[in-house]
């Protein structure tokens, strides 16, 4: 009897002690939950509190059979900032990044099942999102000038083969910010020129300028970008020992350390100068029938950069009269478009003839404009006072010549690639040398100013920035 007693007792007392530790158990699973709910509601904010969607411009819809197009529905979404019941004035990263990313989520699912368009607009940090294209996609001419305090990316001093019509800073010019404006393009960030590079892609090959004075602007330019990554510049030199003058035409600088050439040659209007008897004199013609005599030097090059214009605006070639030449037959008139189409075609032809596009890189650059005021170059024509770019509410305009190179372009089997530089170009009226071409005790007179070539740092920088965009991604 007492044994049966003392084993109920034992009994008693063990169920009481389970009894205790179940109830103690489901006091602090209740707890934890409750804990963990409050925890969760701060983690993921309601839609409600901190996501707002206004359906405001949306019409009843029925059924999916509504197409997008035929009522167009339109969601805009705001995310605002999670109520901080901390009393902190900061949200921390990782709640910021799972209230954005899962809500933006939800609504993209939604949308996709709707047919309904989504804007997204500022994310919780309030920094807008620029939607950019691929470089390959974006057209860099479309953009703007920035005032860089980086630029410019060599100086007068640092580069060598500036000749004296384009050493503004040399010959006296004070006002220096024409160096310091870069081009930004509107829909893609444009990686900046790097030397390094531009001269691995060129390493063991040839680069050639070939057009006129403006071109030999943009090959003086490129060669002081390149020589800015040399670390000897005596590794750097010209084959024939030449010095740079504009009175010289043809240039070949070698990069030793890069097994590579970038030349230039001169050729006003790529087709053939010369003379012939009119009458009892013999005079200077154009034969726009016949490639200049250059051309041969051409030959072989990997990267080919041309460019004429310049010379077409002379008074000589736009009078027209007994200067254009075809065989034997000199033309008494003929209109100045007609001949720079019929140059064009004689010089697309050579290449077509000459040109292996599976080894040659063939680029044309458009017309860079003059900013005479009160004259020509030879009439009191002058852009002294400029010493700021035009404002962004000035429209460049569209050269005639510029769709005459396009049309003769895309008759052409070569691919070339135009390089288009005239409307970016229009807004610098600030960047030609005007009195600061020559040397001070050189200037003859005041009244001639060179408002056509550019000064060095300077537009044809962003020209060279072009051709290396282009290569780079072989666009």
């Amino acid at each position: 009897m007492e044994r049966q007693r003392s084993f109920s007792v034992k009994s008693t007392r063990v169920l009481a002690f389970i009894i205790t530790i179940i109830s103690s158990a489901i006091v602090f699973f209740t707890f934890f939950s409750s804990s963990l709910l409050k925890f969760n509601s701060s983690l993921y904010p309601t839609p409600e509190a901190n996501f707002q969607i206004d359906l405001s411009p949306i019409a009843a819809i029925s059924d999916s059979s509504v197409s997008p197009q035929a009522s167009p529905i339109l969601i805009s979404t705001h995310f605002n900032s999670p109520e901080n019941t901390s009393g902190s004035s900061k949200i921390s990263v990782f709640e910021q990044k799972i209230s954005g990313e899962s809500l933006v989520k939800e609504v993209r699912e939604i949308a996709n099942l709707t047919s309904i368009k989504v804007i997204e607009l500022p994310s919780n940090n309030g920094e807008d999102k620029k939607t950019e294209k691929r470089i390959e996609e974006c057209d860099v001419t479309k953009g703007k000038w920035v005032y860089d305090s980086d630029y410019p990316l060599y100086t007068n001093a640092s580069c060598p083969f500036i000749d004296e019509g384009f050493g503004c800073q040399s010959n006296g010019r004070l006002d220096l910010n024409y160096m310091n404006w870069r081009w930004e393009p509107q829909d893609c960030h444009a990686p900046r020129f790097n030397a390094t590079k531009m001269l691995e892609m060129i390493r063991g090959k040839r680069l050639v300028f070939v057009g006129d004075s403006i071109n030999r602007n943009q090959w003086e330019s490129m060669l002081c970008l390149l020589f800015q990554a040399v670390k000897d510049p005596k590794r750097v030199y010209e084959t024939h020992n030449r010095r740079i003058t504009k009175e010289k035409g043809n240039y070949s600088f070698r990069f030793v350390d890069y097994k590579c050439t970038v030349e230039f040659y001169v050729t006003h209007f790529l087709v053939r100068e010369g003379r012939a008897r009119i009458g009892k004199k013999r005079r200077e013609t154009l034969r726009i029938d016949a490639m200049d005599r250059t051309s041969s030097r051409w030959k072989g090059a990997n990267i080919l950069v041309f460019n004429t214009a310049h010379w077409w605006s002379h008074y000589k070639t736009k009078s027209g009269v007994n200067y254009y030449q075809e065989g034997d037959l000199i033309h008494p008139k003929l209109d100045v478009s007609t001949a720079f189409k019929k140059a064009l075609q004689t010089w697309s032809s050579w290449v077509d003839k000459n040109v292996d596009p599976k080894k040659t890189r063939v680029f044309f650059r458009s017309a860079a404009p003059s900013h005479f005021s009160g004259g020509e170059w030879n009439s009191g024509g002058h852009c002294r006072e400029a010493n700021m770019p035009l404002n962004q509410t000035f429209k460049p305009s569209y050269s005639s010549k510029k769709s005459i190179v396009e049309d003769v372009l895309k008759q052409m089997r070569t691919p070339v690639t135009l390089l288009n530089v005239s409307g970016l170009s229009q807004y610098r009226i600030d960047a030609h040398p005007s009195i600061y071409g020559t040397k001070p005790e050189n200037r003859r007179s005041r009244a001639v100013q060179d408002c056509s070539h550019w000064c060095l740092p300077g537009v044809p920088d962003t020209w060279n920035h072009f051709l290396y965009l282009h290569l780079l991604h072989k666009r």
